[in-house]
């Protein structure tokens, strides 16, 4: 993933906080190529909603210029990154919050310290797998 884009959905979280941010990363050929800032209909600081539409406008966005989904991030402004029930149930069950993408990694943003600690994830089922993001630049 080139360090702009990260640096980018760093900048979000600390601008949405103490909520937090979502939003989506287009890849293409499994590189990140652009990061999609979604408005957390929430407006929690302890979960994040994407609004339908705004997410199905982000996904035809992404389709139309030729690219994947490739990670769905949000941040955690009072817990370190790792995945909670919450978001667990969001990756594997789906639902009018969002639905379930095959394939897709979850990246979350630690921002409760001075320095962010990001974490990449791989949520299938019940199965919660620390995954490595390669950072270029």
């Amino acid at each position: 993933m080139p360090r702009q884009l990260l640096d980018d959905v760093v900048a979000h979280a600390r601008e949405e906080a103490p909520n937090e941010c979502c939003g989506m990363i287009a890849s293409r050929n499994g590189e990140a190529v652009a990061v999609h800032r979604a408005r957390n209909a929430a407006a929690s600081p302890l979960r994040y909603i994407i609004d339908p539409a705004e997410q199905y406008r982000i996904m035809e966005t992404i389709e139309d210029a030729g690219q994947d989904l490739g990670i769905i991030y949000h941040s955690h402004t009072r817990s370190d990154p790792v995945p909670s029930q919450t978001d667990i149930n969001l990756a594997k069950l789906g639902g009018t919050d969002m639905p379930a993408f095959p394939g897709t990694l979850y990246l979350i943003v630690g921002v409760k310290n001075a320095q962010p600690d990001l974490r990449t994830w791989s949520i299938v089922g019940d199965e919660v797998t620390q995954v490595e993001l390669q950072v270029d630049g």
